[in-house]
């Protein structure tokens, strides 16, 4: 058999107290099926349904017993049959007994299999155990579990029970219900079985584990705590992301007579000369070659392989720290878990030990990690204490990489109180919006939590593997509209929005809404986010654009400016700064403004020219900004001052003082040293001097 092949025996309790729950059963058996037929296509499946009224499997006929047991489907490989069946369950007429239906699908495994195939035998159980078992003819019920938990033993067989039961069915036959749940909990105890409540069609739809994935290794080998104290481990991963299965095209050329065709497409690329386009390179003659500016930079691979770095494959300890100072956004990418070495009872010591007096003192391990000889790059993460609650289970510890430099978004957002009062909120508003956030919470204090992770499926991934399913019968099928159980996912829930609807109308009292103008996105740049005025026209330290003109400004990218002129100096500067064929356009482009407002400040009769020169350095101001050249503007602005004070023209150092222009501020760039303070002392309109009487 297969390495990872599995015989998977679906049990399905389909009696008239299970009827509400059918048709999401059906939906949610069906996509366990197609999900293997896409990734696990060697995969066998079998389907047992009980409370039915019909009887129909091999125990009856050998031994008798075993009423209101079908054998719906017996075991083989999946394929579109097994789709349909389950797509049609029958809806049953009498109570189920749920362990006469087990010993039906156990019977099935061992006949089928043997004693082969340990490990890859799967029963799943979908019931809501609210109907009572017989008694058995020898013995209690319990001596029956043992016993069948026992043969599961043997046989290497697993289990997954999922009791759905919604909340009207709590206080229905309480005393069966207990009895029931304590059955289950024996197999649960006693065997490689996993048992889940649902209380939804949206818990039961990612409840079911539709994909088997065995897990692989990351690493094996020393947690190097230090050179004289190392402990042998293994790395696997805990969590990963789920992915869109690879798609693959497929060709119809083939004959319809060769049975050996795969119908696969190979692709095949040619290579040809630039200088000659018939003639083909051959794989010898080509050499890599990367994007550097405008320019191609050929690297051979012996080059690469020179200059690579290789470090050794290891897992150091770089140091432990309080548990506090690391924040949970601070963890990228999948979870890793680290166990100790299997079977070596000194790494299982040292790894519980170390665990446990982690945990007492709050504090985690940062490592270093480098999972593969010769693995190009390294990553530096974190290590968290998981102490286990079970004998059985050993402790060990979770992985989390951690960010670089790099890596590391800080977005700069400005706080309320930079803001004018009357853009604050008041007490009453920042309270309606506390209320509403708080609304929002799937989570509340003293509530179950909505929307549970491990039984919430990923709702864009499930609707793709339906709409898949259904477009491989009928190829034709437009997309169907979304289904109900995935809307409760995907949607607000109606009913928790009736509950909170006061508080809704609460937040709509208290503020008043406006719609959003759309500007384009030139017109965002060059306005700075301002807020919206009156009319047309937007003012920028006390410049009025007009935002058709504005939105012209993106159209003189298309003209390639290489120079500030004198006629329209503010949008040759903004074509100048918007080309990306050089990076030397930029540091032109502020060269030139400079040199631009110098001239308009010094050859100034009387001010003429202090407006346009006012304008050109508003746009200066700007440019530096978005490309983050935030010393330059001020270096600018500080020379400039010194010029004018020392030319006799302070009537423009007053002009400036009055129009509000400063320097650029942290808040405004993050490379800038210049503090609120500071920008607000250093332009200061000045007093008219008067001269002393002599």
């Amino acid at each position: 058999m297969a390495r990872n092949k599995e015989a998977l025996v679906l049990v399905l309790d389909v009696g008239p107290s299970m009827h509400n729950m059918l048709q999401e059963i059906e939906k949610v058996c069906s996509m366990l099926v197609t999900k293997k037929l896409i990734f696990s296509k060697n995969d066998e499946v079998g389907v047992v349904l009980f409370g039915t009224e019909d009887t129909n499997n091999e125990l009856t006929k050998e031994v008798g017993g075993y009423e209101h047991v079908v054998v719906l489907q017996h075991i083989k490989v999946v394929d579109g049959d097994a789709v349909e069946a389950l797509q049609q369950l029958p809806r049953g007429t009498v109570a189920g007994d749920f362990l006469d239906a087990i010993v039906v699908g156990m019977d099935m495994l061992i006949k089928k299999f043997g004693q082969t195939n340990k490990g890859k035998k799967r029963l799943c159980l979908v019931t809501n155990a609210l109907c009572p078992i017989k008694d058995p003819y020898e013995g209690t019920k319990e001596d029956q579990v043992n016993t069948i938990t026992s043969q599961m033993n043997v046989h290497g067989m697993k289990m997954d029970c999922i009791v759905a039961r919604g909340k009207q069915n709590v206080d229905e036959n309480k005393s069966v219900m207990e009895e029931n749940d304590f059955l289950l909990g024996i197999f649960s105890r006693k065997t490689s079985s996993k048992m889940v409540y649902v209380e939804s069609p949206t818990s039961l739809l990612g409840s079911l584990r539709t994909r088997n994935i065995s897990p692989v290794t990351t690493y094996r080998g020393d947690l190097e705590i230090s050179s004289s104290l190392k402990i042998k481990v293994w790395v696997y991963k805990k969590t990963a992301e789920e992915k869109f299965p690879t798609l693959k095209k497929y060709s119809d050329k083939a004959p319809p007579t060769d049975k050996f065709a795969t119908h696969e497409i190979k692709v095949d690329y040619e290579y040809k000369s630039v200088e000659d386009s018939n003639r083909i390179v051959p794989p010898e003659q080509r050499i890599k070659g990367y994007q550097y500016g405008p320019q191609v930079v050929p690297i051979s691979s012996a080059e690469w392989d020179a200059v690579k770095f290789k470090p050794e494959k290891s897992v150091k300890l770089l140091g432990f720290t309080n548990a506090s100072n690391i924040m949970r956004h601070y963890y990228m990418k999948d979870v890793s878990i680290f166990i100790a070495e299997p079977g070596n009872t000194k790494a299982i010591l040292a790894v519980s030990a170390l665990a446990r007096a982690m945990k007492e003192m709050e504090k985690i391990a940062i490592l270093r990690c480098v999972w593969r000889q010769g693995q190009g790059n390294v990553v530096v993460g974190v290590l968290t204490p998981n102490v286990s609650d079970k004998d059985s289970t050993p402790d060990s510890f979770y992985f989390n990489v951690l960010p670089f430099a790099e890596d590391v978004r800080e977005f700069q957002f400005s706080s309320f109180s930079s803001f004018p009062l009357s853009w604050q909120p008041n007490e009453q508003q920042q309270e309606a919006a506390d209320n509403l956030v708080k609304m929002l919470d799937l989570a509340p204090t003293g509530k179950e939590e909505a929307l549970k992770p491990e039984f919430t499926p990923n709702p864009v991934l499930e609707r793709f593997y339906r709409h898949l399913e259904l477009k491989s019968k009928h190829p034709d099928a437009p997309v169907p509209p979304l289904d109900e159980t995935l809307k409760k996912i995907t949607q607000p829930d109606p009913e928790q929005l009736s509950q909170c609807k006061s508080v809704i109308e609460e937040f709509r009292r208290h503020f008043e809404l406006r719609e959003n103008p759309k500007l384009k996105k030139s017109t965002k740049r060059l306005l700075g986010e301002k807020p919206s005025g009156s009319g047309e026209e937007r003012e920028v330290l006390g410049i009025a654009y007009d935002v058709e003109a504005v939105n012209s400004i993106e159209n003189t990218s298309a003209v390639k400016v290489e120079k500030v002129g004198d006629s329209t100096p503010v949008q040759d500067f903004e074509a100048m700064m918007s080309r990306r064929d050089s990076p030397e356009w930029v540091n032109k482009a502020i060269k030139d403004m400079k040199n631009k407002i110098f001239d308009l400040v010094e050859d100034s009769c009387e001010g003429d020219t202090y407006q346009k020169a006012l304008e050109c350095l508003v746009s200066l101001r700007k440019g530096c900004i978005l490309e983050q050249e935030p010393k330059q503007f001020n270096n600018f602005l500080r020379h400039l001052c010194k010029f004018c004070q020392e030319k006799d023209l302070n009537t423009f150092c007053d002009f400036l003082a009055s129009k509000g222009v400063t320097l650029v501020t942290k808040t405004e760039a993050i490379d800038s040293e210049v503090t609120e303070d500071e920008a607000r002392s250093f332009m200061v309109k000045r007093e008219p001097k008067h001269e002393q009487a002599q």
